[in-house]
């Protein structure tokens, strides 16, 4: 048994039950639909059910931070088993909820002063997060010690790719990201954004498409460009999407026939955080390659 502890959030977007088979603690962030607080949990049924509503009945979700005493005594918990702990959440630049985790680390430091927490900023979200923890975790039931995991994923993390694309620019225009006038008229004329997330760790636009069919080329595009280059066999991907099943499914085929010898390619539904800021709709797509790119 290792002497360590691998923990992450929600925002790993990994599922429930690889979550409970690994034995992978994981805090978990909280949302509202209308005057109703729900746990963001990592079931699939729960995912889709958020979907479900914000598309037929227009709900709208508010995501709610954790502070500093909440992980705080998340870390209490897992140091009290007496074992040393990495922590692993989204990039610092997409939340405010690496430096509360870092505040949080320090106070449970000092009720356990013989005990290591190490706090990684992961550059990665979603499910690159849930890449990188699923890969550490790995590492760590192959039986590698604590600081040489942490050393692994901070040689990779930023190897792991994560192509987006999102269907309703509302959405973005909600979260702040875009203008209202950018909203409207990208609406109008079906104007469908590329997004990827370069090694500082933000959410970025690759390219602007018209309408979704374009925008699932470029995403295959790029997964193309990433992976000429690359081994291929064996690799796994993971495909996450907000209520739109068929065009996971199509990526999914589509990659299967470029590179044959590829291992798993998962689909699931995306988590509840990033997709209440970019709605149902949403595609992600997570891989190793040699090095993030547009």
């Amino acid at each position: 048994m290792p002497n360590y502890i691998i923990a992450t959030s929600s925002t790993s977007d990994l599922t429930r039950d690889y979550l409970e088979k690994h034995s992978i603690p994981f805090i978990s962030y909280s949302y509202t639909i209308g005057d109703k607080l729900y746990e963001d949990d990592c079931r699939e049924e729960s995912r889709a059910a958020v979907y479900q509503g914000m598309r037929n009945n227009g709900d709208l979700l508010k995501t709610s931070m954790i502070n500093e005493y909440i992980y705080c005594d998340f870390f209490d918990s897992l140091l009290d088993t007496g074992k040393d702990v990495i922590f692993l959440d989204m990039s610092k630049k997409m939340s405010v909820s690496y430096e509360k985790a870092l505040l949080g680390a320090q106070m449970a430091r000092e009720k356990h002063p013989d005990r290591k927490i190490y706090v990684m900023d992961t550059l990665c979200i979603s499910g690159g997060l849930g890449l990188l923890v699923e890969s550490m975790v790995a590492r760590m039931e192959e039986g590698m010690d604590y600081d040489e995991v942490i050393a692994w994923g901070e040689a990779h993390k930023l190897k792991i790719a994560h192509r987006f694309t999102v269907d309703d620019l509302n959405y973005l225009k909600r979260g702040g990201r875009i203008s209202g006038a950018a909203a409207l008229v990208g609406s109008l004329l079906s104007v469908k954004p590329v997004l990827y997330v370069p090694d500082g760790g933000t959410l970025d636009v690759a390219k602007k498409v018209r309408g979704r069919k374009a925008a699932l080329a470029e995403i295959l595009r790029g997964i193309k460009d990433d992976l000429k280059e690359v081994d291929t066999k064996g690799l796994t991907m993971h495909i996450l999407n907000a209520d739109c099943l068929a065009d996971a499914e199509h990526v999914r085929d589509e990659v299967r026939a470029a590179f044959p010898d590829m291992g798993e390619i998962t689909i699931s539904n995306l988590g509840v955080v990033i997709g209440a800021h970019c709605g149902p709709g949403l595609l992600t797509v997570f891989y190793f390659c040699n090095g993030r790119k547009p």
